[in-house]
């Protein structure tokens, strides 16, 4: 299966720490209402795990497996505290062949960077139980939104596009999950969005810094350089501006994520239906 792209974050520093942020109730509301306790869930691309333990003390005592083929990533997440309470495994989704299937399969903001999301999507439902759910939140980087219009916040933008889409994903891909679950065959699917917005001062100061940090240190970094889309001042120009931002006491920011909830079929007659 060839559904794997470059990773364009990569997992320096200050993409963990930005990534660890998440919770079950800031990046997967959505999917809560349908959670009970004693379900199993597979966390696809878990990352640093902060999400996946959420959901796993949600859960408890269904079994949450952490899946992601980055061991340093992996173990990061199992060093956190309560990561006991997931089973951590270093693998890819096209080829990991669990012993028995998942009530839920859940992917947050992976489906972006892979070239192939119709074949991830149709790939955990395979790991699904008859009539089990297949969930997965993305951004919409184009639905980015902010004030006030910094040219470096504009230059931040075009650029990431261009980096993401070179390396195989789609960084507007919150518009597109509906049409990538309708192509991968669910047929029972609910579409939603929800957005991150950060216009307090901890929040926001949060999050321009650690953009800045980001465009300074972090794969995308190395690439904007090796491909010579910017220079490292141009990059320090960016970062400053995204300072700059969150310096502004009226400055304001909302992201979109696109959002589904894909029932797979319950039988065989089902699908010939």
């Amino acid at each position: 299966m060839s559904e794997r792209a470059v990773y364009t974050h990569g997992h320096t520093e200050p993409v963990l720490r930005a990534h660890g942020w998440r919770t079950a109730e800031n990046s997967a509301a959505y999917l809560l209402p349908s959670l009970r306790p004693g379900m199993s869930l597979l966390d696809v691309g878990c990352g640093p795990g902060s999400i996946t333990i959420d959901l796993a003390q949600r859960l408890a005592p269904g079994r949450v497996v952490g899946l992601d083929p980055v061991g340093e990533v992996v173990a990061r997440a199992a060093a956190r505290p309560d990561g006991s309470l997931v089973e951590w495994t270093v693998n890819d989704l096209g080829t990991y062949a669990p012993a028995e299937r998942f009530d839920v399969v859940h992917a947050h903001q992976v489906l972006q960077h892979l070239s192939d999301p119709v074949a991830a999507l149709r790939a955990m439902a395979g790991l699904a139980v008859p009539g089990g759910l297949v969930a997965a939140r993305d951004g919409d980087y184009a639905g980015f939104i902010w004030y006030p219009l910094l040219p470096e916040l504009d230059e931040w933008m075009s650029l990431y596009q261009q980096v993401a889409r070179a390396n195989g994903g789609e960084p507007d891909a919150g518009r597109r999950l509906l049409a990538w679950a309708r192509a991968a065959g669910f047929r029972d699917v609910t579409a939603t969005s929800s957005t991150w917005c950060f216009a307090d001062p901890v929040s926001r100061d949060w999050w321009g810094t650690t953009w800045a940090d980001r465009i300074l240190d972090s794969a995308l970094t190395r690439q904007l350089v090796d491909t010579h889309l910017a220079t490292a001042a141009d990059l320090r120009r960016i970062a400053a501006g995204w300072r700059r931002w969150a310096a502004d006491e009226d400055a304001w920011i909302s992201l979109p994520s696109g959002e589904i909830l894909c029932r797979t079929f319950r039988s065989a007659s089902e699908v010939s239906q």
